[in-house]
């Protein structure tokens, strides 16, 4: 997984945990929190794609979330319009 905050990537085994208080090492940051979940999407509902979840009101502050999985590092596609762009115009070549 990768911390939203500073960007450290840290390896979790199969089925392993990241606890409700865990912090990153590198820059202190808590783990178990919205913006370090696979579920966190802001363009849904709730900015959550898992419906059963409740609302949390501060996604880069720990919670309790019982749904939470850990993001793997890279997964999430942060890039600007122009990348976007240029990875589209590539898939869909025009002759």
């Amino acid at each position: 997984m990768r911390c939203h905050g500073c960007g450290a990537e840290r390896e979790l085994a199969a089925g392993e945990r990241v606890g409700f208080r865990e912090a990153c090492e590198g820059c202190g940051r808590d783990l178990h929190v919205c913006k370090n979940c696979r579920f966190h999407d802001p363009s849904a509902y709730n900015e959550c794609r898992e419906p059963n979840a409740e609302r949390v009101s501060d996604r880069e502050q720990a919670n309790r979330c019982e749904y939470y999985v850990p993001l793997a590092a890279g997964r999430r596609d942060e890039m600007d319009a122009g990348g976007a762009r240029s990875e589209l115009d590539a898939l869909f070549k025009k002759p």
